[in-house]
């Protein structure tokens, strides 16, 4: 039987923790890295939460790989990392392939308005010019 959005998600959602806001932001300001998996064009044209760290979900394998030449140095096994998209769902399907891949300490903050409502620092989105 195929595999459904569905099913990923409630294996997803059984395996990452959804945490509060708040909660996110406790943990970075502890030293947790706080990851946007986000596409580029939807940082630009809503902004981002000021020092997290980028890197689109369709990446996430390539950066998160140690023997991959695209590996970004960023995520480590040891460090605990908090991710969001815009609404949740791409931050949980990462946090389990982060999880797959080793990484221990995988937590799912949902999105990024629920960092805005939470009063987490935000930049502005690039201005389109006219």
């Amino acid at each position: 039987m195929p595999v459904t959005l569905q099913m990923m998600m409630q294996a997803a959602n059984a395996e990452v923790e959804r945490i509060p806001a708040d909660r996110a932001r406790q943990m970075v300001d502890d030293g947790a890295l706080l990851l946007d998996i986000r596409d580029g064009p939807e940082l630009d044209a809503i902004g981002r939460a000021i020092g997290s760290h980028h890197i689109p979900r369709g990446m996430l394998e390539f950066r998160a790989d140690p023997a991959s030449p695209a590996y970004d140095t960023a995520l480590q096994f040891d460090r605990p990392i908090v991710l969001h998209c815009a609404s949740g769902g791409r931050a949980a399907l990462a946090g389990k392939l982060l999880k797959d891949m080793g990484y221990a300490q995988v937590y799912n903050m949902g999105g990024f308005s629920d960092w805005q409502a939470a009063g987490g620092p935000v930049s502005e989105p690039l201005d389109p010019g006219m």
